[in-house]
């Protein structure tokens, strides 16, 4: 299990730098004289049709609710697959990355509230900082060696594996439009249909995709966003399946497998490339001092560390939850810094909250990097000046 864990850790690390590098390549277009080019490649108009029925959409939404459907699949795969035999199998397991997780989402979202909770509007925005980018955390734990003990990368993909669940949780309580009867009806017939392929023990995968596609463009057009789609049709996804041959076979992991390179080094990045072009050049300093800017800043560098660890510290003292074997609470208060990275999955849950409009003049979209920036920095740096093995003063 080790091998399959070092693995992820390790294409998960190797997408955070290419992360960096296309988020200071969407800067760089945005606030230079190819601006204009930036622009109209994200509102490239894309139309697919079959016969009278079609959807159109410009690039930036097809790459947010098309892309994106896809990263919740996996998302979904990989929360599968570690709840059945990985390491949230077990309620040991579980405890404190679920712990920490969990003081990771309300205290970020209880400093964004403090700041705004006098505007119904900001207020949209109140789940933005409760998100921690996977891809960027270990990317920056990957440049720190053994100073982390592998158990405590484990925790941190546990931790954000919750995290993402949760966002998707958040997603379709809150950030939910009118509905649609008829497309939720479909929707749900087509839920119907891949729950009963599950449990006829079909393993044709184009079955599954096809079945998919349909319920991706129901729920679409239902009002629900439509990245819920990808995490249904994840938990229809067997785990373990036979040929008729006698064969075994693990339809899941294969699924996991061959979309983790697709996602880790083309969605992500895409998604980053598009959403992460913050226009500076009209940007006021006063407006990271406003509400929303100062409640995610402040949501992701402050509130998550001390969410994070600040649940996990009770836990553990509590009884609820143990150390991960190797690491003490030092180790783990650099970790919970790192939390703090928000950037992809907070980027994805701005759009929503504020609908892409540019009423904020991109501060909102400006705090998330700078967020992330100070949590991944401070981390780096807390973390780096540590001896490679120390003795734990707190436990």
């Amino acid at each position: 299990m080790f091998s399959t864990i070092e693995e992820f850790i390790k294409k998960e690390s190797s997408s955070g730098i290419l992360l960096i590098a296309v988020t200071l390549l969407a800067l760089l277009l945005q606030n230079s004289f190819l601006t204009d080019a930036y622009t109209h490649f994200l509102h490239t108009p894309v139309h697919i049709s079959i016969g009278t029925f079609g959807i159109a959409k410009p690039l930036l939404l097809w790459v947010n609710d098309g892309l994106m459907a896809i990263f919740f699949f996996l998302i979904g795969l990989e929360v599968k697959r570690e709840v059945l035999e990985g390491e949230l199998s077990s309620k040991s397991q579980i405890a404190l990355p679920a712990i920490a997780a969990l003081g990771g989402m309300i205290v970020p979202a209880l400093v964004f509230t403090f700041f705004n909770h006098t505007d119904a509007f900001s207020m949209n925005g109140w789940a933005i900082p409760t998100a921690t980018d996977i891809a960027f955390a270990l990317g920056i734990l990957s440049l720190l060696g053994n100073r982390v003990p592998v158990s405590l990368k484990i925790f941190l993909m546990a931790l954000a594996i919750i995290d993402d669940l949760g966002a998707i949780v958040i997603i379709a309580l809150f950030y939910t439009s009118d509905l649609s009867f008829v497309s939720i009806s479909i929707a749900l017939g087509s839920i119907v249909i891949l729950v009963g392929m599950n449990q006829l023990k079909v393993i044709k995968k184009a079955a599954y995709i096809l079945v998919g596609i349909v319920l991706w463009i129901s729920v679409l057009k239902s009002g629900v966003h439509a990245t819920i789609a990808g995490v249904v049709l994840a938990f229809c996804i067997p785990l373990y399946s036979t040929t008729r041959k006698g064969e075994h076979f693990s339809m899941l992991k294969e699924m996991e497998h061959d979309l983790h390179y697709w996602v880790a080094f083309f969605i992500l990045p895409l998604f980053a490339f598009v959403n992460a072009g913050v226009d500076l050049k009209d940007l006021a300093p006063s407006a990271i001092a406003s509400d929303v800017s100062l409640g995610v800043i402040l949501g992701l560098f402050l509130g998550k560390q001390v969410g994070v660890f600040g649940f996990s510290f009770l836990a553990i003292k509590l009884g609820l939850a143990s150390l991960p074997t190797g690491s003490n609470f030092k180790q783990l208060y650099g970790v919970a810094i790192l939390t703090g990275i928000g950037f992809t999955m907070s980027l994805f849950v701005n759009s929503l909250a504020y609908n892409d409009t540019d009423l904020f003049h991109y501060s909102d979209k400006l705090a998330i990097l700078l967020g992330s920036f100070l949590s991944g920095i401070v981390g780096y740096f807390y973390l780096r000046s540590m001896p490679q093995k120390i003795q734990d003063t707190l436990s």
